[in-house]
């Protein structure tokens, strides 16, 4: 997906960045100068290509890697290898499942925009910056514990 932003999406755009790459957010002039630069074939391109293929999946492999990250990273440590196994999996998933809601909250208000050009006012748009921002803060909470875990393991060790 990153390449297809770097090498296809930001022609479309005029070289701006899409929205869901700001990683705090972005203003409704800029919304709106995104969505103006890429005209009503770019946003159809990006919507086909970006949200509804890839942006379909994507949240979902990520999410599930990270489970599967905090798992094995915490297995190394003591305190939690002794939790019963379905406790570490919910306690896994209470880190990672905030972020997946919020990614793909974020998917369809960036889609409406694109799919409804007319829809783009300051409260969409604001909206849509709040979730981009959103999702990358709550990406930060399971990557810091795995972080936290492969430290803590190395020292174990």
């Amino acid at each position: 997906m990153t390449l297809m932003e770097f090498f296809y999406f930001r022609q479309l755009s005029g070289g701006l960045p899409s929205l869901d790459m700001r990683v705090f957010g972005f203003t409704p002039d800029e919304g709106m100068a995104w969505l103006t630069a890429l005209g009503r074939r770019g946003g159809e391109i990006i919507l086909v290509w970006h949200y509804l293929t890839f942006d379909l999946l994507f949240p979902a492999l990520l999410s599930v890697t990270l489970v599967s990250l905090i798992l094995a990273t915490g297995r190394r440590l003591r305190n939690f290898r002794v939790l019963p196994g379905q406790m570490q999996s919910i306690f896994a998933l209470i880190l990672v499942l905030p972020y997946t809601i919020a990614n793909y909250a974020q998917n369809i208000a960036v889609a409406r925009l694109l799919s409804d050009f007319l829809s783009a006012n300051p409260d969409s748009l604001g909206l849509a910056s709040a979730l981009i921002v959103t999702k990358f803060a709550l990406l930060a909470i399971p990557v810091i514990v795995i972080a936290v875990f492969w430290l803590a393991g190395q020292k174990q060790n």
